[in-house]
């Protein structure tokens, strides 16, 4: 018996043909699939360290993927993976799979064989959460021309951007209507205002009601001197696994919200009290008067 990781164990009565248990292999003990195995079991979540006995059998993960583990169908040997789908269900590292894959041209036929494990497994862990072991990790960084520490988000630290542009990128305008869904899901803007001392930008915890961009701050605070006066107010999103990104630019004169209704209003709407924590008991408003925004994604991407 041999196994890749994510393959399947299914133990099952060898009278009745009726299964009992079944799992996904998380982690191997020797290099050439052999037992024992690290178990997720599907019924309870647990992890056990299992030698499989005569009533196990293993579904290996290329004939798995497509039929048990939802990966994409209509992928086969030596295809890509949509950027819709990645978007879709991928974690961090299934990101960070595909966009390393990406950036050096080659297929997932290419980089599994490099890697040793069957392209469906790959297809399956750039496009769902998976949490593959150590091994599978470093040889798939050895196939990628990268580090394990890299494939695990060990430069997350890092000032966001400092990632490989992408091999065909694109570089396009958003409409109004886009500009103002993406500031709508968005939590952290930036507000950049003249002070005293010059021109300066502060992060702020926002929200947007009725399509009015507010935020909470101190009336002694650097932020309060933008009242009557005209702001920039940014949001973006730096996506470094995928070396896409977006941002959305409002202009407009900000006022002091008074009108008890529309604080509790604004209040209600707030998903989070401010990060920076202290009492912000002020709201001001955006009036926006320009609004624009770009998104940057490869050619093929969505």
């Amino acid at each position: 018996m041999y196994a890749h990781l994510g393959d399947r164990l299914i133990v099952e009565s060898p009278s009745t043909g009726v299964t009992r248990r079944d799992g996904e292999i998380v982690g191997l003990h020797h290099d050439d699939g052999t037992p024992p195995y690290d178990v997720r079991w599907s019924d309870t979540g647990d992890v056990t360290l299992v030698f499989p006995g005569p009533d196990a059998r293993v579904n290996h993960g290329a004939e798995e993927a497509e039929a048990s583990q939802g990966a994409p169908s209509g992928v086969s040997r030596g295809e890509g993976v949509d950027s819709s789908l990645i978007a879709a269900g991928a974690g961090d590292l299934g990101r960070r799979l595909a966009a390393a894959r990406r950036r050096r041209g080659l297929s997932l036929e290419q980089v599994a064989r490099r890697a040793r494990m069957a392209p469906q497994y790959l297809a399956y862990l750039e496009t769902h959460t998976a949490d593959p072991g150590f091994g599978s990790l470093v040889r798939l960084a050895d196939a990628l021309g990268t580090t394990y520490a890299e494939l695990q988000g060990g430069g997350a630290d890092r000032p966001p951007g400092q990632g490989a542009a992408l091999r065909n990128p694109t570089l396009r305008d958003l409409d109004e209507k886009e500009c103002r869904a993406l500031l709508s899901a968005h939590g952290v803007g930036r507000l950049a205002l003249n002070t005293p001392d010059g021109p300066a930008v502060f992060p702020l915890n926002y929200v947007v009601s009725q399509g009015t961009i507010a935020f909470r701050t101190d009336p002694d605070a650097a932020t309060a001197a933008a009242v009557d006066s005209e702001v920039a107010f940014e949001v973006d999103h730096i996506d470094d696994p995928m070396s896409q990104g977006w941002s959305v630019l409002a202009v407009g004169r900000c006022r002091a919200v008074t009108d008890p209704e529309e604080v509790r209003r604004l209040a209600e709407k707030a998903h989070t009290e401010p990060w920076a924590g202290g009492r912000r008991t002020m709201w001001l408003a955006v009036e926006t008067e320009r609004l624009t925004g770009r998104r940057i994604t490869s050619v093929s991407g969505s």
